[in-house]
């Protein structure tokens, strides 16, 4: 297993190694080991979640407060996703700056997502399945979202894909818009919490 940061900080993909046979295929798509090694604390494992989407679905832009905020491993176990991170801590060297990288059930690649970061997806084909695991449960109150077409945010979407997005996505925000009414995450408060996490036997506020 492979892990790498991404140009976004505080986001690795995770490349598994694949054991083929005339049975058919292994893999260990996820481990904890290999996680805390690169990110610097465990995940906590508090919930998982698997989506089912046509081609052209955008899901996001996402988001959570930190803390507790919600780290997120993301898999595509069947079809493609065009899966992308953005950065939205304010006061950080790398605000607004976002990569992206293709999740299909051929290299069965991962991402990890820190606390604080905004995350997104596109399905490539119909019937994209994206299973993930999160650190925290889902909480309406704390989750937020930005306008993923949002021009200021430059995201790269599939020019020849028609998307679709949900009502409560196209309504949200822009970057803009965010910034003013102070509801994105705080760089050094994401900072001061993922070392608090990786504080031994410390639990997380």
């Amino acid at each position: 297993m492979k892990v790498n940061e991404m140009a976004v900080s505080d986001a690795y993909i995770v490349r598994p190694r694949q054991f083929l046979d005339d049975r058919g295929l292994f893999l260990e798509w996820y481990r904890h080991d290999a996680v805390t090694e690169a990110v610097g604390h465990p995940l906590r494992l508090a919930q998982a979640n698997h989506s089912v989407s046509r081609r052209g679905c955008v899901r996001g832009l996402h988001y959570a407060d930190v803390p507790p905020g919600q780290a997120k491993y993301v898999t595509c176990v069947r079809g493609a996703v065009l899966d992308v991170v953005v950065d939205l801590r304010v006061g950080s060297p790398g605000f607004g700056q976002s990569d992206s990288i293709r999740l299909d059930d051929r290299e069965h690649a991962a991402v990890y997502i820190a606390e604080g970061l905004g995350h997104a997806f596109v399905a490539l084909t119909d019937d994209a399945t994206v299973i993930y695991l999160c650190s925290s449960v889902y909480d309406p109150a704390a989750e937020h979202g930005l306008n993923p077409l949002d021009p200021d945010l430059g995201l790269p979407w599939p020019g020849d894909l028609p998307l679709l997005l949900s009502d409560k996505d196209a309504a949200a925000p822009s970057l803009a818009a965010a910034i003013a009414a102070g509801r994105l995450p705080d760089y050094r408060q994401c900072r001061a919490y993922y070392a608090n996490l990786s504080t031994p036997g410390r639990p997380a506020e």
